[in-house]
């Protein structure tokens, strides 16, 4: 088992964001958490990746419990959590902004395969090196984000709201680049308002009500169940 969060309980005040949670990821998963705006699904990324502290509950990372790991160890044990609306550096230029994504790593040579393999996925990257993170469109900000993400060597991808505000064009590269990342031996836990095309890329998925996991199954099951396709997909 790649991550196991068991019974979290979230407090923001008195609000209980998070409703006695458990899921998990096998190695080599993309799995997919779908639910409304405020379900939860943030939330989730930010305790496993130590930006917020359950009240009670558990988050274990391959058999380790991880739950009151500072954030900067978390990274270094291998999970990175890209934040919904990109987060990147603006002042800094795409390659700055690569290099805070490798801070965890001292050996330069390794920095710059790392840096290869980025532009191996995002070739516009390699164009836009010297360019302010700033002055990229929102897709390039994605992409960098994303890039940045993936510098830190992780099992883990965590990715929150990868294709908001992108033309559906990006948002089929973007998917298209997420399995490909995949493919390559990283797992991903992905929160997505894009149920449809979540769900045709991933293993398995958890539908999250006010802080409640409602359903979860295969992905293919989700998809097909009538009450999800009412409310999520459209149909």
């Amino acid at each position: 088992m790649l991550l196991d969060v068991k019974d979290l309980n979230v407090y923001y005040g008195a609000i209980h964001a998070l409703q006695g949670i458990s899921f998990n990821i096998e190695e080599g998963e993309i799995v997919t958490l779908i639910g409304a705006n405020g379900a939860g699904k943030s939330t989730i990324l930010r305790t496993v990746s130590g930006l917020i502290r359950p009240r009670t509950g558990t988050v274990a990372f391959r058999n380790e419990d991880i739950t009151l790991t500072p954030a900067e160890l978390i990274v270094r044990k291998g999970i990175s959590h890209v934040p919904e609306g990109r987060k990147i550096f603006a002042p800094l230029t795409v390659k700055e902004n690569l290099e805070m994504g490798a801070y965890i790593i001292n050996d330069r040579a390794e920095i710059n395969r790392l840096m290869e393999r980025v532009f191996k996925s995002f070739p516009r990257m390699k164009e836009r090196m010297g360019q302010l993170g700033g002055t990229l469109s929102g897709g390039e900000q994605q992409m960098l984000a994303t890039g940045r993400g993936l510098m830190s060597k992780p099992s883990l991808l965590m990715l929150d709201e990868p294709s908001m505000g992108l033309s559906p064009i990006l948002v089929e590269e973007i998917f298209s680049i997420i399995k490909d990342i995949n493919s390559q031996g990283t797992s991903i836990l992905l929160v997505e308002q894009n149920a449809q095309m979540a769900l045709s890329i991933s293993n398995r998925a958890y539908v999250l009500e006010t802080g409640n996991i409602v359903l979860s199954g295969s992905a293919k099951e989700i998809a097909e169940n009538p009450k999800v396709k009412e409310a999520y997909l459209g149909v």
